[in-house]
């Protein structure tokens, strides 16, 4: 067996220490731990939060506006706070409306894109005011059904299966055949049917990838979004009163890795938006994130419970695991399993003392947080610190497997 370690990803701008310890926001690790009286444990920062959101602003265009995909981390606390940061919220479930009622947010503000609603999700959300994403001519039937039964006028934009992709996306939504929106060369006469109903008519979702680190893969993208956007509404004839061009954002996971140039982004969309055609003129622009606003924000925290050694390699057995983590254990749409970003919460500016593996207390050799990483010597009892744990963390694992449930999680 190799003697090299593997790399671990880098830990998020913003992340200090205090006398060697992670400290999140006023406190250390252990005494947030101390404090919730458990691990796991995630942590979400309030300030990272804020300052991810105005770094964003501050780039982007004064016309852009941003909505949250609540799908990368819904915890109430959080979504609470992004509702007052954000322009509004997309949702991909009757689940996730519930969860932004339960917090009292405006659902006139949300959008609710996804494949397979239900009867009951379109009759909740026709009644809430929710804007409609439609992913199919059959989507759009039910939908008018059940608003005529309800006697409301519903919000409809339609969902475009783009004829392109977002290069080096990690997760490709569009172009070729796919489960998500309308093929883009069927959308107008869908648009002109769902106007004649009469339906509020809330225009295009068009989104093509997600997690892309390339400005100008990003760049060549929005531009396509935006010519799609003017070539449906000229051959159908209607105004555009708001496009959705999707996200796509991503944010460093890996050893070698670099942030999004956001600059790059927000500087060519200047440009555009500068030269839009008439069709576009007046239209409202959003651009949807859900993991670039809240994932380096987040830490999930996990206490040693074993040191062993088999075979010559050290592991080291925590009480959290892929239950919690599901994407750091390399099965949430990863090829290759490569190492999040990987600390021990006390020695965090520690030089390394051994490489060791990093597992969980799951009965599945799936089950791995980090593998052979260089670490400082840890012992039973010290807590793991796993970073951009904010976005699919608690929100994409399967916490009821083996009875394990949900790991605490805390705003701070």
């Amino acid at each position: 067996m190799s003697d090299k370690p593997k790399p671990t990803g880098p830990i998020p701008a913003g992340f200090e220490a205090r006398d060697g310890a992670l400290l999140i926001g006023t406190r250390t690790a252990d005494e947030w731990v101390e404090q919730t009286g458990r691990t796991p444990l995630f942590l979400y920062s309030q300030a990272l939060l804020e300052r991810r959101m105005a770094e964003l602003r501050a780039a982007m265009p004064e016309r852009l506006r941003i909505n949250y995909a609540i799908k990368a981390n819904s915890f109430e606390p959080v979504l609470k706070l992004m509702a007052t940061l954000v322009d509004g919220l997309d949702i991909a479930s009757g689940g996730e409306l519930a969860l932004v009622q339960q917090a009292g947010i405006d659902t006139a503000r949300v959008s609710f894109a996804g494949p397979g609603k239900r009867d009951s999700e379109l009759e909740a959300a026709i009644a809430a005011g929710v804007t409609l994403n439609l992913e199919s001519e059959g989507e759009a039937a039910r939908a008018l059904a059940i608003a005529e039964r309800l006697g409301v006028t519903p919000r409809l934009a339609i969902r475009v299966n783009p004829d392109f992709e977002l290069k080096g996306s990690g997760m490709k939504m569009g172009g070729g055949a796919k489960p998500f929106g309308v093929d883009a060369e069927r959308v107008p006469a869908l648009a002109r049917e769902v106007i004649a109903a009469g339906a509020e008519w809330r225009g295009l979702h068009i989104f093509t990838g997600s997690q892309a680190l390339d400005a100008e893969a990003l760049v060549e993208t929005q531009g396509n979004v935006l010519d799609l956007a003017d070539r449906i509404a000229r051959e159908a004839e209607i105004a555009m009163p708001k496009l959705n061009m999707g996200g796509g954002f991503g944010i460093p996971y890996f050893h070698g890795d670099q942030p999004l140039d956001i600059v790059r982004v927000g500087e060519a969309l200047a440009e555009r938006f500068a030269a839009l055609p008439a069709s576009l003129a007046e239209a409202e622009l959003y651009i949807e994130l859900g993991r670039y606003l809240v994932g380096e924000a987040g830490v999930y925290l996990t206490r040693i419970v074993d040191r062993k050694v088999s075979h010559g390699e050290t592991y080291l057995v925590t009480d959290g695991g892929l239950h919690h983590q599901l994407a750091a254990s390399g099965n949430f749409g990863t090829v290759v399993r490569r190492n999040y970003p990987v600390a021990l919460a006390a020695q965090l500016d520690a030089p390394p003392a051994e490489i060791a593996s990093v597992v969980g207390c799951l009965c599945t050799p799936l089950d791995r947080l980090a593998d052979r990483a260089a670490l400082p010597r840890a012992q039973v009892g010290d807590l793991v610190a796993v970073f951009c744990a904010g976005a699919y963390g608690a929100s994409a694992s399967p916490s009821a497997f083996l009875g394990q449930g949900p790991a605490a999680e805390l705003l701070v």
